[in-house]
């Protein structure tokens, strides 16, 4: 009986390894000890907030022309400018957050519920399955994602869902890849064995307390992936090969700045700006998960 009972509390402490703090605890510490947190989701939240409330708070309507102030240069009346039909630049770029988020989002999510599962399946079962996902994914690793995603939206046209696919397409490999790698670590823990002598299925042991320690990984590169849509999203809409109007993008601001660079270069230096920021500040956040979640940082909160 006492034996059952230590296989049990063998199991349990490998199922918390990676809880050992709540989650709200462990974001309000990473967000007080490091700067870069902080910057990073004062960026992303705002963007947030923009792309959901932002466009009951612009003064002007993004899409409707005003050739009267045709090119004004950023004043009182228009802090970022106008554009070629006179229309508000901060208008729009208060509305490109909004697509940029949703096209972002829909692809980080699609990409997430493939790989992630693909992963850990291959790691998990091994043998033939393992090899035969592996190879599915070293194929598409083989193709450049932004050729990628330039092919597939030119095979499905351009709309939210196809932008979804093209672009988590490419990242559909990397998620499948940390997943996979974290199970073989996981699956030869003592807790997995534990597991297995308390009766507990291989499905139960998988879904309840291997993949709750394969989190860490997935969550510093889940910033990385919004940062790579987000700008795969500008550069298609860049190409032309986006979403088109009246759908605002900053990729498509860009593109229709370049005939404008000597006589208005506002056009593209605050849609540059933004989407700079924005892509800055998924970054600095994932780098700072990545070293919160490093051994260094580990040592140093234990001694603590």
């Amino acid at each position: 009986m006492a034996k059952r009972e230590d296989v049990a509390i063998s199991l349990d402490q490998g199922s918390v390894a990676a809880t050992e703090k709540s989650f709200g605890k462990t974001a309000v510490d990473l967000l007080l000890n490091d700067r870069r947190a902080a910057i990073g989701f004062c960026v992303i939240a705002l963007a947030f907030i923009l792309a959901i409330w932002g466009i009951h708070l612009v003064p002007y309507d993004p899409s409707e022309p005003n050739t009267v102030v045709r090119f004004q240069p950023p004043g009182a009346a228009h802090w970022m400018g106008t554009d070629e039909a006179g229309r508000d630049i901060f208008s729009r770029i208060v509305a490109g957050v909004q697509v940029s988020l949703t096209v972002a989002t829909g692809a980080v999510l699609l990409a997430l519920a493939i790989g992630f599962p693909l992963g850990a399946l291959s790691g998990y079962a091994g043998g033939w399955l393992d090899a035969l996902i592996m190879r599915i994914t070293d194929g598409i690793i083989a193709f450049p994602t932004r050729l990628l995603a330039i092919a597939l939206v030119a095979f499905s046209g351009a709309s939210i869902p196809s932008l979804w696919f093209a672009i988590a397409f490419g990242s559909i490999p990397s998620y499948a890849r940390i997943v996979r790698g974290e199970v073989l670590g996981q699956k030869e823990r003592e807790y997995v064995d534990a597991g297995r002598a308390m009766g507990e299925s291989s499905w139960a042991i998988l879904v309840r307390h291997i993949l709750p320690n394969c989190m860490t990984p997935v969550s510093v590169r889940i910033p990385l992936n919004y940062a790579h849509a987000i700008t795969a999203e500008a550069s298609l809409s860049f190409l032309g090969l986006g979403l088109v109007p009246p759908t605002i993008s900053w990729g498509q601001m860009l593109s229709k700045s370049q005939s404008y660079m000597e006589v208005a270069p506002w056009l593209a230096v605050f849609p540059g700006l933004a989407l700079a920021s924005l892509i800055l500040g998924f970054v600095l956040l994932s780098d700072a998960l990545r070293d919160y979640n490093g051994p260094r940082y580990r040592t140093a909160r234990k001694i603590a």
